[in-house]
């Protein structure tokens, strides 16, 4: 029981310093996907990081006045 509640802890931790320095979690998305459409196909890790890093750092979304 100890270990259980220390490896959700760690995970939890690990989602928060993910969230705080910007890294896409490909877990979350992944169980999002499952129980919101479960019929449309997922993306890879690599699709998904790759759009991940897109939305992020795209000028077409400039949210900046430098453009």
């Amino acid at each position: 029981m100890f270990k259980t509640k220390l490896h959700r802890g760690f995970n939890w931790f690990r989602q928060l310093l993910r969230m705080m320095i910007g890294v896409p979690d490909y877990e979350n998305y992944v169980a999002f996907r499952g129980v919101s459409h479960p019929c449309e196909p997922e993306m890879t890790y690599e699709e998904f990081f790759r759009e991940r890093q897109e939305a992020r750092y795209s000028k077409r979304q400039c949210t900046t006045r430098c453009c």
